[in-house]
């Protein structure tokens, strides 16, 4: 690795960022090949460009299993199935390892049925969500992933109670040539990830991401326990929200509303949090060629690339260009780490007796 100024982010291969994430979590119990999906799994948010998603909520985890608030050696289990739907109960596993497993039974059943709809619970925070819907992307299948937060910080339009998680909805649908249209998207204006990145390194947020009780912004990141974080659209985030909650968590049996507990809580650290998932995935062939379905997808996505920009706009994208040239990039050049997660990386391998990243 080569000498980097103080400011400027240290670049790793997604190999070993994957592989300190698999050393931490197997430190502290679970089994090799849990723990390497897990690894797998978080750096493809980093990979992707979604930071705040990645090896960055690691330190969440650790505190999470140490405290007793995930299960390292679940039993993941369909607890009610039929042709084109199941329940999977995630037995408060990593919530990367229970969407993995229910992502694939939809996709399984999709592939024999030509939709699926899958709902999990017993799970926990699971990353990027476009990480999931890329799975069936990958296979030639459109997804759409919802979920409710593993905590509330967000109220119902009009009031500062906090009910509500970022709840996002992530889609993927295939082309034929070209990279899949991926929409990841919190129901807040900005994930709350983005806003504790915000406070690790000390940064000003923009006005709009947060208010506090008498709805006024907050800006000082220092000061995110006070905040409320905005939905998207006013209130049309807020019933977009509810909605997620309500088909992710609701429906399958996981928690929602005052049921969840506050993130910063010491009681949130050692109880169960219940989130739930849902995945719909759905086999394009079944609607007519899928081939030519890709090739109209591609056109569509052209057609938007080749709209003319607004002064100040170097070019208009399609949802995941980003995700796709982040990917290219990261790949060759390795994903980078800012100084401050660094070091709060080193800490956690001091405290688990785990080699350092290097």
């Amino acid at each position: 690795m080569s000498d980097t100024a103080p400011d400027t982010p240290r670049r790793f291969s997604a190999g070993d960022l994957s592989a300190f994430i698999a050393r931490a979590l197997a430190s502290l119990g679970l089994p090799a090949q849990d723990a390497a999906d897990c690894g797998r799994l978080m750096v493809d948010s980093d990979l992707a460009g979604f930071h705040t998603h990645g090896i960055f909520r690691l330190a969440q985890y650790v505190k999470r299993i140490r405290a007793g608030g995930i299960n390292v050696t679940p039993d993941i289990t369909t607890v009610t199935e039929a042709p084109a739907t199941a329940v999977v109960d995630g037995d408060n596993a990593m919530g990367h390892l229970v969407v993995q497993y229910a992502m694939k039974l939809a996709i399984d059943k999709a592939a024999e049925a030509g939709c699926a709809w899958v709902g999990a619970r017993g799970s926990n925070h699971a990353g990027a969500a476009a990480t999931y819907v890329a799975m069936a992307a990958e296979r030639n299948m459109i997804a759409l992933y919802g979920t409710n937060g593993s905590a509330n910080h967000m109220a119902p339009w009009g009031s500062a109670d906090l009910l509500l998680g970022t709840n996002p909805i992530a889609a993927a649908i295939p082309g034929a040539d070209g990279p899949p249209v991926v929409m990841d998207i919190a129901t807040t204006v900005s994930s709350f990830g983005k806003v504790r990145t915000a406070a690790q390194r000390g940064d000003e947020m923009p006005a709009d991401w947060m208010i506090d009780r008498e709805g006024k912004p907050i800006t000082d990141s220092s000061r995110i326990k006070e905040g409320i974080l905005n939905p998207i659209g006013g209130h049309k985030g807020y019933a977009l929200s509810l909605v997620v909650g309500l088909l992710a968590a609701t429906l399958s049996g996981g928690q929602m509303g005052v049921d969840v507990e506050g993130m910063g809580d010491d009681e949130y650290q050692r109880t169960p949090v219940n989130n739930g998932h849902f995945m719909i995935v759905v086999d394009p062939a079944r609607f007519g060629d899928a081939l030519d379905f890709g090739r109209r997808v591609d056109d569509v996505a052209a057609t938007m690339r080749g709209a003319t920009p607004m002064p100040g706009i170097d070019s208009v994208r399609v949802p995941g260009d980003g995700r796709a040239a982040n990917i290219a990039d990261y790949t060759a050049n390795g994903v980078p780490i800012h100084a401050a997660l660094l070091k709060n990386l080193d800490t956690i391998a001091g405290e688990l007796g785990i080699e350092k990243l290097t």
